[in-house]
């Protein structure tokens, strides 16, 4: 019994570690710029596996930490140039990140 324990929970660990270790869609903001008061231009990398429909999502950050701006968009992969719209003038903005159908942790 220990032993077929044993293999069941080492092979949940092992299809865990794979599962979560290879995303459909990973994403990472590479730069931005605050182009006005209202306005934020940033450019997000994303990269997705083949034949995978993503949404992301990033936010528009005041100097005081809050939120300001936020936008959902498709990505394709690779480069994706996003202007974030903003209540007041923004100082940072951060990833939310990208799920897909099969992957509801953003990343």
């Amino acid at each position: 019994l220990a032993v077929v324990l044993a293999v069941v929970g080492l092979t949940w660990l092992g299809w865990t570690a794979w599962f979560h270790g290879s995303p459909d869609v990973r994403s990472e903001v590479i730069t931005f710029e605050v182009t006005s008061d209202h306005e934020v231009e940033t450019r997000v990398d994303v990269q997705l596996e083949d034949g995978v429909e993503a949404s992301c999502r990033v936010r528009a950050l005041a100097e005081d930490k809050t939120a300001v701006g936020e936008l959902a968009f498709t990505p394709v992969d690779g480069a994706n140039e996003v202007v974030i719209r903003t209540e007041r003038r923004a100082t940072s903005v951060e990833k939310l990140g990208c799920t897909s159908p099969d992957q509801p942790r953003p990343r």
